[in-house]
């Protein structure tokens, strides 16, 4: 039995947008379904692990940030955005001269940084830069958790080395950080 991917992409988008109805204005939900758009565009020729079409991972990320977080309109469009820059050709200030500074600026948190030399580690340098933005804004870090939820709900598609490495910063990291969030 083959998969219509077009109509699960379209159903579960729609999750996200119900979400938002009646929560946001109206000028937000066009900004929302803009995001979305973009990210579709974006991820159009890239897959999961599982053969599922990449855009389904942000879908997840954004119906995380929407219905179990309840976050506002910029931090779901940052959900639905935060791998566009990190793995595609548009740059933040794409993200910003379509979608405003709010949101190039929880992007650009959520995004790993791509560096030739690290101060201390990719790994490091990242959670830094996570956590140096906190003192201005905790919203990134909500994007950045339901990122790494989604991300632990399906490692089971991951080969065992890259799941006991995502767990591991998951167990040592982000689930702590979660904790003391509350």
């Amino acid at each position: 039995m083959s998969v219509d991917y077009e109509k699960l992409i379209d159903k579960r988008s729609q999750v996200v947008f119900e979400a938002m109805e009646g929560r946001v204005p109206e000028e937000d939900m066009v900004r929302l379904h803009q995001a979305f758009d973009l990210a579709r565009h974006a991820h159009a020729d890239q897959k999961r692990k599982t053969g599922e079409p990449y855009i389904l991972h942000p879908i997840a990320v954004a119906t995380i940030c929407a219905k179990e977080l309840m976050l506002s309109t910029n931090p779901v469009i940052a959900a639905f955005l935060h791998d566009v820059v990190e793995d595609t050709d548009f740059t933040i200030d794409d993200i910003e001269s379509r979608f405003g500074h709010d949101v190039a600026f929880l992007v650009r948190v959520v995004t790993k940084q791509k560096k030739d030399k690290y101060d201390e580690s990719k790994q490091v340098d990242n959670y830094k830069q996570m956590l140096d933005s906190v003192q201005y804004d905790i919203r990134a870090l909500l994007v950045k958790l339901a990122d790494r939820l989604h991300n632990m709900r399906t490692l089971s598609s991951m080969l065992p080395d890259k799941q006991m490495k995502i767990a591991g910063e998951t167990d040592y990291f982000y689930a702590p950080l979660a904790n003391r969030l509350g």
